[in-house]
């Protein structure tokens, strides 16, 4: 029988904030009242902003809220390493494997052509790719080389990507005209998120994945890699973002809301006793432990929509 396993993510970029612990409660509390296991990986690809002090202080955060790992830095090992920065060889297996699969190119358009103002935005304001740099020949791509190096894009085919929310529903992306040809590796090297995360899923056995509703969009094109790498689609749950009265979005920049300012205000059951009455899993932010939130956990008491953080929270 195969257990559960769910996964917690960070990009160590500064300390945990509020929206990040939300995160973390919520994967541990899904897999945990499952009766599976949580992992640990830290997503640090851009080592220019991601510092090995940051995770450090996640780590230690992670402990003092009782949100433990049984794989993971400092824990039991299989699939190590677990920092994706450590992770390089197995991104390039990753991409040799998709270059057998499907068509990749180098794109050398910089954020200025791809801003460009007849380039047509989605409704988030992303650009969609122009696939530009699609039909460049083998010589012109040589000769845009010289001058700077391209990023590394997947073409997409004109077709449909759905799946079922385990707590938004079903969603559906037209690859093609929603998405557009997408990056597996920017122009300096590094590897982008959506390859890297499904790489990473697949080594681990990940059945489960907990996150923001912001990355809802990228989880069609995750889903077009794995079929095309042929492993397996994990179970996908989006949760709502922490939002401050006026429905604007909370950032590492509240400093009131990070760590650092949290255990000085909060014993641990009691930030999760807050945590557990925003997005619904009981009524008044009563202290609660992990466990006594397992016991009683359910997606259908999390709500859907964005959760408005009062200001005697982020105030006090």
């Amino acid at each position: 029988m195969t257990v559960d396993k769910g996964r917690f993510a960070p990009s160590p970029s500064g300390r945990m904030h509020l929206g990040n612990v939300m995160c973390a409660l919520l994967a541990w509390l899904s897999v945990k009242s499952k009766g599976g296991t949580l992992v640990l990986r830290i997503e640090d690809l851009d080592t220019a902003r991601c510092k090995k002090e940051y995770a450090r202080q996640l780590m230690d955060d992670l402990r003092w809220l009782g949100l433990t790992w049984e794989e993971g830095p400092g824990k039991n090992e299989p699939d190590a390493p677990y920092f994706q920065s450590e992770r390089t060889e197995i991104y390039e297996n990753t991409l040799d494997r998709l270059r057998e699969k499907a068509m990749i190119y180098p794109c050398f358009c910089s954020r200025a052509d791809l801003h460009a103002a007849n380039a047509p935005h989605l409704s988030d304001g992303t650009v969609l790719y122009q696939n530009t740099c699609r039909g460049l020949t083998a010589s012109e791509q040589a000769e845009k080389n010289k001058k700077r190096p391209g990023a590394l894009r997947i073409a997409v085919p004109d077709e449909d990507i759905c799946f079922t929310d385990g707590h938004l529903g079903a969603v559906c992306q037209n690859l093609k005209r929603e998405c557009g040809d997408f990056i597996l590796r920017r122009s300096d090297g590094v590897f982008a998120y959506q390859m890297a995360v499904v790489a990473d899923d697949a080594c681990m056995g990940i059945t489960e994945v907990v996150r923001g509703q912001d990355l809802l969009s990228s989880t069609p094109r995750q889903i077009y890699l794995q079929r095309l790498l042929g492993v397996k689609t994990p179970s996908y749950y989006h949760i709502p973002l922490l939002v401050n009265e006026q429905g604007v979005r909370l950032s590492k920049r509240e400093k009131s809301l990070d760590m650092q300012e949290l255990r000085k205000r909060y014993a641990p059951s009691e930030l999760l006793g807050e945590l557990a009455a925003l997005c619904g899993l009981q009524q008044k932010p009563y202290a609660k432990t992990p466990q006594e939130l397992a016991a009683v956990f359910d997606w259908g008491k999390i709500v859907r929509e964005p959760i408005v953080v009062p200001k005697r929270i982020q105030n006090e």
